[in-house]
C-alpha cells in the first residue's frame, strides 16, 4: 500500500515476540524499508518461557523477518535512557545504511511497581517510568532529529503514546503523566521541524494484546486470583467497551505507524492519533 523503497527506519523496543515493536518493524519492512531493531536487552530471560519453548529469540528472530521479506535488517541491544547507548546506536545505523528516514519510539517501561495509588506511588517506580519512557522517547528523538536536519530533511519521527496520554486513570498517574508528555513533546518538536520537512507524530492505542498485559495484571492483580484469569478478565473486559468490539492487536498499530511513516502523511504533523477502536474518540 505504501512505497517505502530505499527508506531505513529505526524501531525501538521491538524484540517482542506480540508486541508492538515487532509488528511495526516488519510492517515497514513489507512496505520496502530496511530496518533497524532494538531493544535494552539480549538475556533470553527476559522472554517469555512459553516463546523461548516455540524459538523466539527477541531481536534475532525479528532480524530473521525482516530479511526474509527481502530487506536489510540490523539488531541492537541498546538502553533508550542511556545518551551513549542512544548515539552509538545511530552511528551503527549510519554506518550500516547512511541514512534514517523513519524513526519509531516504541521503547516503554515494564508495567509493576508504579501501578498503585499515588500516596502508594514510590519515588524509584515513578522515575523509571519517567527515565524510560519520557527521557528516552527525548533522546533517541534528538539524535535521529539531528541527523536528519543535518541532511536538510525529510524524515519522519513517529512515538508511540497512549490512550492513557489522553486521559487520566487511576493506580496508572506515574505512566499518564509519561504519555500525556510524549504527546506534548510530540507538538513541540513538530513545529521545530516543520521547516526541515520532518514530520513528528505520536499514535495513543488502547488496549493492545501483547506480552505487557501479562505486567499490567500481575501488578493489579486482586487478592484470590491468578493473574492469568485476571488477564483474561481484563481482555474480556475490555472488548465489551470498545465500540468495535475487540482490543487491538500489535498489527492495528502498525497499519498507522506504516501512514505515518509514508509520503501518504507529508501534510501531517503534531497530531497525537487515538487507534482504539472508538473507546477514545479525541
Amino acid at each position: 500500500m505504501y512505497n517505502l523503497d530505499g527508506k531505513v527506519a529505526i524501531v525501538t523496543g521491538a524484540g517482542g515476540k506480540n508486541g508492538i515493536g515487532r509488528a511495526i518493524a516488519t510492517r515497514l519492512a513489507s512496505e520496502g524499508a530496511d530496518v533497524v531493531v532494538t531493544d535494552v536487552t539480549a538475556s533470553l530471560d527476559a522472554i517469555r518461557p512459553e516463546d523461548r519453548e516455540a524459538g523466539w529469540e527477541g531481536l534475532p528472530s525479528v532480524t530473521s523477518e525482516i530479511e526474509a521479506l527481502g530487506r536489510q535488517s540490523l539488531g541492537i541491544f541498546s538502553d533508550v535512557s542511556d545518551s551513549g547507548q542512544v548515539q552509538s546506536m545511530v552511528d551503527q545505523t549510519l554506518e550500516r545504511f547512511g541514512r534514517i528516514d523513519i524513526l519509531v519510539n516504541n521503547a516503554g517501561s515494564r508495567p509493576g511497581r508504579d501501578r498503585v495509588p499515588v500516596v502508594e506511588l514510590e519515588e524509584d517506580a515513578f522515575d523509571e517510568v519517567m527515565r524510560v519512557n519520557v527521557r528516552g522517547t527525548y533522546l533517541v528523538s534528538r539524535a535521529v532529529a539531528r541527523h536528519m536536519v543535518g541532511r536538510g530533511g525529510p524524515g519522519k519521527i513517529i512515538s508511540i503514546s497512549s490512550g492513557a496520554g489522553k486521559r487520566g486513570i487511576a493506580r496508572y498517574a506515574a505512566y499518564c503523566a509519561s504519555k500525556f508528555a510524549i504527546v506534548g513533546f510530540t507538538q513541540a518538536l513538530a513545529q521545530e521541524l516543520a521547516a526541515q520537512r520532518i514530520n513528528v507524530n505520536a499514535i495513543c492505542p488502547g488496549l493492545v494484546d501483547t506480552e505487557r498485559v501479562d505486567f499490567i495484571a500481575a501488578a493489579l492483580v486482586p487478592q484470590g486470583q491468578s493473574s492469568e484469569e485476571h488477564r483474561a478478565m481484563m481482555i474480556q473486559d475490555r472488548n465489551t467497551r470498545v465500540p468495535l468490539g475487540r482490543v487491538a492487536v500489535g498489527d492495528d498499530i502498525a497499519r498507522m505507524a506504516a501512514f505515518l511513516a509514508s509520503g501518504e502523511s507529508d501534510y501531517i504533523t503534531g497530531l497525537s492519533i487515538s487507534v482504539s477502536g472508538g473507546a477514545e474518540m479525541n
